[in-house]
């Protein structure tokens, strides 16, 4: 456990890697949400039908929060994340709780919400955390090599 709480911050840039390697999960998830919305919907997704709208919506944001959530609870690590040896915990080295990761989520999509302003903190901040980091009380580190 000690070399997990004297790991190296992430940089900004590996942590941008690994989102990128994330989209391709959250894509397969996202083409089995609407799968899914188009099924319950009687095989039509008209855009301007709001409740079709929606649902499909209401699916894809389950589908990618219980990816990043259950990946955090779960050895701290999404895909994108193991590829860049990555890994969130909290800031005195602990497991991520689901308390903290749904909170995490949440506020991870305030900082998009914000254009992003909450993921470029991470360039100004000392221990490069973001605004859910700073709310979760977590923090992503760069594992070493084994």
């Amino acid at each position: 456990m000690s070399n997990r709480t004297t790991a190296t911050p992430a940089s900004v840039w590996l942590r941008v890697l690994a989102g990128t390697y994330d989209a391709l999960p959250l894509l397969g998830l996202w083409f089995f949400a609407g799968a899914i919305a188009l099924s319950l919907s009687g095989g039509s997704l008209e855009s301007h039908q709001q409740l079709r709208k929606l649902l499909t919506q209401a699916l894809v944001l389950a589908f990618t929060g219980t990816y990043f959530v259950v990946s955090w609870t779960r050895g701290g690590q999404t895909i994108g994340m193991r590829a860049w040896r990555l890994r969130v915990m909290r800031t005195d080295g602990r497991r991520v709780t689901w308390p903290r990761a749904l909170l995490r989520f949440a506020v991870a999509l305030v900082s998009l919400g914000a254009l992003g302003a909450g993921f470029a903190w991470a360039l100004l901040d000392a221990g490069k955390r973001t605004w859910h980091d700073i709310a979760a009380d977590t923090r992503v580190v760069r594992l070493e090599k084994t």
